[in-house]
């Protein structure tokens, strides 16, 4: 029996890689470049938009501690983005265009993975499929979810402004790890400080500034992980010095104090040659975004390569519809993978990937469902989307989803470390225990 996987993102790719690895076919579809988002440009896989960022490295770090998860469980994303990395301090960032062009090569070359360009209108009827579309679902796709599952729920999404590392003023800026917290000598982010009266116009510009229109929703609802800059700022005059603006940990070496507010550039390629706002996703309109952004003294003459967007963003209501396999309750042979059942985040997208992959082919061999404990990342995430949640919203990878441990340890860096160590020998309980062979692949720290 052939699995068939809908979207190619990285939810998508990891469950057509978790699939085919245990010997089963696998047919992929991806509706690019018969039909893009508004949000895509790329014809390759697992395409990074809001972000190049995957979160920190470390696996006491919850967004580390669930990369070394999908590690273990056979992940295809997590080393190729640490091949594909460039420096961003403590955090996996990566370049996208490497990062997709390389999925991309070990998607299509896998002899079991056979890959249909075009877009699904409908849901499936036969066999087990895995819907993997996420959070930009096309139109007939998402009416055919719908009606499946009697609705869905929405809300909006943030991308930053990129700008050319050569046309940011270095008289004005520096590069600078907070608290020193670097991994090459210079410094992996460049910081664009600012003092109190340009923070003061910068900030009055900004909530004044015109947005782009939207058009989808009489109701703008938007998840705090990807608030656009201009309504955070709108919550009070010092919402964005306390958010993405903190000077906390940053020195100016030209003034030899903590500046007032900071924006942080962080690069967006291997080469340095491109740099993305930290933090400042934004809806606004695009002649706004230059005069705004360009208040900022080392932005004056910022040259960007590609404004800041906004798009709908659509999820499950998933603890009514599905389980913590990432099957759909009311059809176990139908999965859903990524963003559309709540998980935020890229990796946490994939990791969920993994799983349903796993499943379905749990589902073709007719063996129970992998279910992880809930004391790991994954199962914690797992056990979001599936619980009884009246007012759900999407979760991303933090400690404070897990059981807390027995014995209370007061000190946050040691808890973290603790509640990574937990989940990692509870990980590998479960996959002494499984009949599937999973790929043995080195650790980053090994």
């Amino acid at each position: 029996m052939t699995v068939t996987v809908i979207g190619a993102g990285l939810a998508g790719c990891e469950a057509a890689w978790a699939v085919a690895q245990q010997g089963v076919p696998v047919t992929l579809w991806e509706m690019k470049p018969e039909k893009y988002t508004p949000a895509h440009r790329s014809s390759g896989f697992a395409e990074l938009v809001c972000s190049n960022s995957l979160k920190a490295r470390r696996v006491e770090s919850a967004a580390g501690l669930l990369k070394e998860e999908m590690r273990r469980l056979g992940s295809l994303c997590v080393p190729i983005a640490y091949d594909c990395a460039v420096p961003a301090g403590g955090a996996l960032a990566v370049d996208r265009e490497k990062f997709s062009a390389e999925v991309t090569k070990r998607i299509t070359e896998h002899p079991l993975i056979t890959v249909r360009r075009g877009e699904v209108t409908e849901i499936p009827t036969e066999g087990v499929a895995v819907i993997a579309t996420g959070p930009l679902t096309s139109d007939s796709l998402a009416d055919a979810i719908a009606g499946l599952c009697g609705g869905g729920l929405h809300f909006y999404d943030a991308a930053a402004p990129i700008v050319t590392a050569d046309s940011v003023d270095m008289n004005s800026a520096f590069r600078a790890s907070r608290y020193d917290r670097e991994e090459s000598g210079e410094g992996d982010y460049i910081n664009c400080p600012l003092n109190k009266e340009e923070y003061e116009a910068f900030h009055q510009a900004l909530i004044t500034a015109e947005s782009a229109p939207l058009h989808e929703f009489d109701t703008l609802t938007v998840y705090e992980g990807c608030m656009p800059i201009e309504v955070l700022a709108k919550r009070g005059s010092d919402s964005i010095r306390f958010g993405p603006m903190k000077p906390v940990g940053l020195r100016d070496p030209h003034t030899g104090h903590r500046p007032w507010a900071v924006v942080q550039l962080r690069a967006e390629n291997a080469a340095g040659t491109l740099y993305n706002l930290v933090g400042f996703q934004t809806n606004l309109k695009f002649p706004e975004q230059k005069r705004v952004f360009g208040m900022i003294p080392a932005l004056k003459n910022a040259e960007f390569m590609r404004y800041g967007v906004m798009h709908r963003n659509t999820f499950l209501n998933a603890p009514q519809l599905l389980d913590a396999a990432f099957r759909l309750k009311s059809r176990p042979t139908l999965l859903f993978a990524g963003q559309v059942t709540g998980v935020e985040g890229y990796m946490e997208s994939a990791a969920s990937g993994i799983l349903a992959g796993l499943n379905a082919v749990r589902m073709v061999k007719g063996r129970e469902p992998l279910v992880l404990p809930r004391d790991t990342m994954l199962g914690a995430l797992s056990a979001h989307v599936s619980d009884p949640n009246a007012d759900y919203q999407p979760m991303g990878a933090n400690f404070g989803i897990l059981p807390g441990l027995e014995t209370h340890i007061r000190d946050k860096k040691q808890r973290y470390a603790a509640l990574a160590q937990r989940a990692l020998d509870s990980l590998n309980t479960v996959i002494e225990e499984m009949p599937e062979t999973l790929p043995a692949t080195e650790s980053e720290d090994e």
